[in-house]
């Protein structure tokens, strides 16, 4: 400990499951089975939605950005995870364990903001849907695509260099087989209140005002489908935003149960911590290809009809 004195340690120690080390080698057919799932059923999305033109459309360009997003964040923890768990081999650099943070988080906030834009898109289709495709055009859709980049990249870029600013000489031991914010900065032997104020901070104006408006457009949504006279008509408008409200559910649900232990459940047992950070990283990315696949007539047809082709 004392070779760290002041300064930042060369590398971090991944952890796997607390408590569990010894059946880390039977975690490792359950967790390549996630990823294949994760890996697969998102590219194969993007492929469909790619050459299928029935699925030129706003609400298919944005699951594309969705499932994009969700390949990213498996690739951002993949190495790790089954380095830990496969080889047993827990050392990360520490400049690629801020590497790796960025872009968890980068990416963790894009699928925020594209959430948000599926929510106005079913907004638009739903309350305003005979000027559906003169707002959503196709410049309007990259657009709030980039945003959502840019939006992240702006929002998270001092991150890394709030983690440097920190002597780490506490341990080099972290709390996951992937390198987090709060996990890291809690290793610091100086003061973190500037990191967790930050942290706090992009929470609540970044995923908190997103998950306020999905909520919003939603009450707006339930207004319109209320006044709708047929019954059969409302469900039928209803239904096509179950999928997207799945997917909501699958993100924020283990988000919010992450972000408030992290930041208030400090007496919360430890294994806790691990259990909800990997439901929020790894359940997402395998959910939400199930959720549109098994709820989307549209993209289970174009999945079917790509496979086909590549057959004949």
């Amino acid at each position: 400990m004392g070779s760290f004195n002041v300064t930042h340690p060369a590398f971090f120690l991944l952890t796997g499951i607390p408590g569990l080390e010894s059946s880390h080698s039977w975690l490792v057919g359950p967790l390549c089975v996630m990823y294949a799932v994760a890996l697969g059923g998102n590219t194969v999305i993007l492929q469909a939605v790619r050459v299928q033109p029935s699925l030129h459309e706003p609400m298919y360009y944005f699951l594309s950005m969705l499932s994009f997003s969700d390949v990213a964040i498996s690739m951002a923890t993949l190495p790790t995870v089954l380095r830990t768990f496969c080889l047993n081999a827990r050392n990360i650099a520490f400049d690629a364990c801020l590497i790796q943070m960025f872009l968890i988080h980068f990416f963790s906030m894009m699928e925020s903001g594209i959430l948000l834009a599926m929510s106005f898109d079913r907004y638009v289709a739903i309350c305003d849907p005979l000027h559906y495709a003169t707002v959503l055009t196709t410049e309007v859709i990259a657009a709030m695509g980039l945003g959502a980049a840019a939006r992240s990249f702006i929002t998270l870029f001092p991150l890394p260099f709030l983690i440097k600013r920190l002597p780490i000489c506490r341990s080099n031991v972290l709390s996951h087989s992937y390198c987090l914010h709060p996990d890291v900065m809690r290793l610091a032997c100086a003061d973190i209140t500037i990191n967790s104020i930050y942290g706090l901070f992009v929470l609540v104006s970044t995923f908190g005002m997103d998950l306020f408006f999905i909520f919003l457009s939603y009450v707006l949504i339930l207004h319109s489908v209320m006044a709708i006279a047929s019954r059969e008509e409302s469900l039928k408008a209803l239904n096509t935003c179950v999928s997207h409200i799945l997917a909501v559910l699958a993100f924020y649900v283990p988000m919010t149960g992450v972000s408030t232990v992290h930041h208030f459940g400090k007496h919360v047992p430890h294994y806790i911590h691990v259990l909800m950070s990997n439901v929020y990283l790894f359940v997402p990315p395998v959910i939400n290809p199930l959720i549109y696949s098994a709820k989307t007539k549209e993209i289970r047809q174009a999945i079917v009809h790509m496979f086909r082709h590549i057959k004949i």
